[in-house]
């Protein structure tokens, strides 16, 4: 009977989003209200889990989230992404510009959340094209493709984040291995899907051509790539020594303590702060007033983790997680393809990656203990099956269609084709990783 309450539940979830436009987080109270009300809870206890379930969560992650969302703030109005464009655009030339556009986008898309890079960096794409005479899709599709990959995959997008968090899994270990599974993602999504879109009529309008900041108000190449990377530097090191080293001594210890996300991402912001304003004549105030704009942006995506927080933690409090955990095993169901089967249904349904990701997550979260499943593959294979096919009710299919002018056919054949690769491609990619570190 529990499981047909929480069917009924992704079900109305799905309704109350889709159909009846309603707001997220509200759906996620609404649902899990009701959820637990069916199941004998009372309200006070209902209450009680929500408030534990988004405290549990976004206590965890907030902190991240908030640093996250000023550094790509910092980072886009800088100039920092666009220099680094440039630059690897000169050195690439215009026989490799693919590749110099895939590489930017996994760059600046690392501290940029999805959207802030997909207005900064579509623009480029569209410049280019008509610089070059080259379709805006065959290298474009490439950028976006990265893009998405950072966004569904890697630390510190909030997506990402609070599935370490849900499933209990280490950072930095987590950025490693999604590291390793983005470059084929990429690739294959990217790069050599591309080379099926070359005959697209494409005609992107006038009006989303870039507008470039003077190549002397720019950051150096050095200082914007440093800035950009410095988190996956700092956090990378730390996992890297764990690894490796099983001795404590002062410098293993500060290394340790420098890649824990929060300090890193707060080092990092520190460092912009200085390297993308202070030195370069801002004054604080100046630089203070995006950061606190930036907040703002992420307001709702953190309103929506936290529901899925008081979601997850119903599902446990009324022990449907459990009665999950043991019907999967059960199925003999791998949960590496439970967690992309679960996520990916829906995302189809709902569009939402983020809502996608984290619904599933409080699902499947049980098998991590049960299992002894490895939590961060579990985090990045929520993550691929989050990705699963683009379609009209996800806003960044809209996005894709309207900036580069596409119809709705080919917008298909393009975009959500796309996204599908990216999702296939990452769970291929996990089950292999896992065979070799299991």
């Amino acid at each position: 009977m529990s499981l047909l309450i929480l069917l009924l539940g992704i079900a109305l979830l799905i309704v109350l989003i889709t159909w009846a436009r309603l707001n997220a987080f509200l759906a996620f109270i609404i649902v899990s209200v009701l959820i637990g009300l069916f199941n004998g809870m009372n309200i006070t206890a209902i209450t009680t889990s929500l408030q534990k379930g988004m405290g549990d969560l976004l206590g965890s992650i907030i902190i991240i989230l908030g640093l996250g969302a000023m550094l790509g703030k910092l980072v886009a109005d800088s100039g920092a992404a666009q220099k680094i464009a440039t630059g690897l655009m000169n050195a690439f030339g215009k026989k490799y510009i693919m590749w110099a556009l895939v590489l930017t986008a996994f760059v600046v898309g690392i501290p940029l959340f999805y959207n802030v890079g997909f207005v900064l960096m579509v623009p480029l794409i569209i410049t280019l094209s008509k610089k070059y005479n080259i379709s805006a899709v065959f290298i474009g599709v490439p950028m976006l493709a990265a893009l998405s990959v950072t966004h569904g995959y890697l630390p510190p997008h909030p997506s990402p984040t609070a599935l370490v968090s849900q499933y209990h899994a280490d950072l930095g270990v987590t950025l490693l291995y999604g590291f390793i599974v983005a470059i084929p993602a990429i690739i294959i999504a990217g790069p050599v899907f591309a080379l099926t879109l070359k005959k697209i009529n494409c005609q992107p309008l006038e009006i989303f051509a870039g507008k470039d900041i003077p190549e002397e108000e720019l950051p150096g190449m050095f200082t914007s790539m440093f800035t950009a990377f410095l988190p996956v530097i700092l956090i990378a090191a730390g996992t890297i020594v764990k690894l490796l080293t099983n001795s404590e001594n002062i410098f293993t210890k500060i290394i340790i303590s420098l890649s824990d996300p929060v300090i890193a991402m707060t080092i990092t912001l520190l460092y912009a702060i200085f390297s993308l304003g202070l030195q370069r004549g801002k004054k604080m105030n100046e630089i203070m007033l995006p950061l606190t704009e930036a907040v703002k942006d992420i307001a709702m995506i953190v309103f929506i983790i936290g529901g899925a927080g008081g979601l997850k933690q119903i599902l446990t409090d009324t022990g449907i997680s459990g009665q999950i955990a043991q019907a999967l095993q059960g199925m003999s169901v791998h949960p590496l393809l439970a967690a992309w089967s679960i996520a990916a249904i829906i995302r189809v349904c709902l569009g939402s990656a983020t809502v996608a990701g984290l619904t599933a997550a409080g699902i499947v979260a049980p098998l991590v203990a049960s299992t002894g499943v490895n939590p961060s593959l579990m985090v990045l294979a929520t993550g691929a099956g989050s990705l699963m096919f683009s379609h009209v009710n996800d806003g960044g299919f809209w996005l894709f269609k309207e900036y580069f002018n596409l119809s709705f056919k080919d917008t298909i054949r393009t975009w959500s084709v796309m996204e599908s690769i990216v999702s296939i491609v990452g769970i291929i990619a996990v089950f292999i990783l896992n065979y070799f570190i299991s």
